[in-house]
């Protein structure tokens, strides 16, 4: 996990926050342009995301919701202003699943990361904050797909090569086979999955999760241990590991339609 050390001016977060930041170490620990995340290096550690107001909702409910099942981080404070959400949570105890440790191992990674979906998935649901993953799943592709906002390559690199409006004719199929039936990460990737030492700890970055289709887990999985070990050969090992006797390839193919919008 990066973390680059930075200097903050406190006028710039929550008076709530000051006495957590004022002379702590803080380091950016940011992975995408969406949100801001800082690591405050005290007491064990705490997380803090910002991103644009009425961004973090979803992930605070989820987040709260995997930590009552003993499966993520306590929300610690959650506070929205005139422009900005505010998450802080602690720190899961670990390295996610991109420390050189694991990846130098890349036959147990992928077991690890199936046999822990698998574990996921068969999670009891009734009390779930986000009910309807596929709903909110397919409406967000449409409207991506209306902007014109799409990356073929997450369904022609293993499907073949199709245009975009041919994935989206599939979509517009096949998209409601999509089921609503299990507990869903929703960004299914080694940086969001936290090991100690190969004992798991728990997962991070809940902001898509919800009751969905095991598939889009299924696919990111994949996807993930292509994109960081540089290599496809794992796929098959891992959706084996996971057990075949849930995984539909024709699922994970609409699933990648969907993603090509995501």
């Amino acid at each position: 996990m990066k973390r680059t050390k930075i200097q903050i001016q406190l006028q710039d977060y929550p008076a709530e926050l000051g006495a957590l930041l004022r002379e702590a170490p803080v380091y950016d620990s940011s992975c995408s342009p969406e949100a801001r995340v800082l690591y405050i290096e005290r007491d064990g550690g705490y997380f803090l995301k910002s991103a644009p107001v009425g961004t973090l909702s979803r992930e605070a409910a989820m987040t709260r919701y995997f930590h009552q099942k003993g499966l993520g981080a306590a929300v610690l404070y959650e506070h929205s202003d005139a422009t900005h959400d505010w998450l802080l949570t602690e720190r899961v105890v670990g390295e996610d699943l991109t420390h050189a440790q694991y990846l130098e191992q890349p036959e147990r990674l992928c077991d690890c990361l199936a046999e822990r979906l698998r574990m996921l998935h068969e999670t009891d649901f009734a009390d779930c904050p986000v009910q309807n993953h596929t709903v909110q799943y397919l409406a967000r592709a449409e409207e991506n797909y209306r902007k014109g906002e799409y990356d073929v390559s997450y369904f022609c690199d293993l499907w073949g090569n199709a245009t975009a409006e041919e994935v989206y004719a599939l979509l517009q199929r096949d998209g409601h086979l999509l089921r609503n039936d299990t507990l869903l990460h929703g960004d299914y990737c080694l940086p969001n999955v936290i090991y100690d030492g190969w004992r798991f700890s728990g997962f991070i970055d809940l902001g898509n999760g919800g009751i969905g289709d095991r598939h889009v887990d299924l696919f990111w999985g994949a996807w993930t241990l292509s994109f960081n070990l540089h290599t496809d050969r794992y796929r098959n090992r891992f959706l084996d590991a996971y057990g075949r006797d849930r995984v539909e390839e024709e699922l994970l193919r609409v699933v990648a339609a969907a993603e090509v919008f995501g």
